[in-house]
């Protein structure tokens, strides 16, 4: 991961333990190491999943509010592929063993991260509709990367408020 990214993800993780007061943790996480290839189909199936959602949101508008895109539910897909990779929990019947997958969701992370650096190298260069639509999308793939992190880091609603609060306050 290049530097810019890593001090994106850092530097966002540092500020939720700062207005939460405490270290935040991952939670379980399987015994055995994620093979590289099923890491590799794993991101790759979050980057599909991202494409796709943004690209119905850019056909459709339907979450957009007086200007404000729901991030939440512009990437019901993706978010529901990430929830996915962190079960912890399975129904009694089920045949095989929850497997929580963190490595995969820092993956995710990862490429989240690198499309907002890609996104503010563009918006230096474009302007009008161009830049209207580059701002909009870094803007919820910003909005994005916070809500994997609370995802990740098991984050109750309260502490997301508390966090969410204090990031509209900035």
């Amino acid at each position: 991961m290049a530097d810019r990214e890593s001090t994106l993800l850092t530097g966002r993780v540092t500020r939720i333990q700062q207005i939460l007061g405490r270290p935040l943790q991952i939670g379980a996480e399987t015994v055995e190491p994620l093979p590289e290839q099923d890491a590799i189909h794993l991101r790759e199936t979050a980057e599909e999943l991202y494409w796709n959602d943004l690209e119905w949101e850019k056909l459709t508008g339907e979450e957009q509010l007086d200007e404000e895109f729901l991030t939440e539910l512009a990437f019901p897909g993706f978010l529901a592929f990430v929830r996915g990779l962190l079960l912890e929990e399975v129904q009694p019947d089920s045949l095989a063993p929850p497997q929580p997958r963190p490595e995969a969701v820092s993956g995710v992370l990862e490429f989240l991260a690198a499309r907002v650096v890609e996104l503010e190298e563009e918006a230096a260069g474009c302007e009008g509709d161009d830049r209207e639509h580059r701002d909009a999308e870094l803007k919820m793939t910003g909005r994005l990367i916070d809500l994997v992190l609370y995802v990740l880091y098991r984050l109750s609603p309260e502490e997301v408020s508390e966090v969410e609060a204090e990031l509209a306050s900035d």
